[in-house]
């Protein structure tokens, strides 16, 4: 979607990115009557796809516009030369915009990861059964139960940042060679 967004005209275009400029700037709960109708319409709610599907579609507005904001700053010379190689259009895709666009879809991957992740006030509304909540509902739920057991917390709080620190470490010099193009001139 980013990439069509990017380069190709067609009609509706600006409609969808004002679409999805308004789908950024809206708080998650203006969202929450739509997206509980829809799920309970699909007869999915409290289940995790319905989870799955509600921190979606909060982050793919963020991503989008990520990514065309990246797919744009990619020079049409260099998909130009590609056809003039004889490539396709998946072709030039595959092989040259969707690598130098790859920072920029980690980094919205991140993003998106980190709105699931550590949101819990949507998982309220979408899951109902204790055995599917999240890590995050939990350490809320035992605020709001009023026990505060401390040594609990701070090891679910720990636990939980584990999974973004070792994507960190995972993903940093990765990240930091691509947005500094060192691999991309070679």
């Amino acid at each position: 979607m980013a990439y069509a967004f990017a380069r190709f005209r067609f009609p509706g275009r600006q409609a969808g990115l004002f679409g999805l400029l308004v789908g950024t700037l809206l708080p998650p709960v203006a969202l929450m009557t739509p997206l509980f109708l829809m799920v309970r319409t699909v007869n999915i709610k409290s289940t995790l796809v319905s989870l799955i599907i509600v921190y979606t579609s909060f982050a793919i507005a963020f991503a989008v516009w990520n990514m065309r904001a990246a797919f744009q700053s990619i020079s049409k010379g260099l998909e130009e030369a590609a056809f003039l190689d004889g490539a396709g259009y998946w072709t030039a895709f595959w092989n040259i915009d969707l690598p130098l666009a790859m920072p920029a879809i980690g980094v919205a991957a991140i993003v998106a990861f980190l709105i699931a992740y550590s949101e819990f006030a949507m998982g309220w509304m979408f899951v109902t059964q204790s055995n599917q909540v999240t890590l995050a509902m939990t350490i809320s739920g035992i605020l709001i139960q009023g026990s505060y057991q401390w040594s609990l917390m701070a090891a679910l709080s720990v636990l939980m940042s584990i999974p973004i620190v070792v994507i960190f470490i995972l993903l940093q010099k990765t990240l930091l060679e691509r947005l500094s193009f060192e691999n991309i001139m070679e």
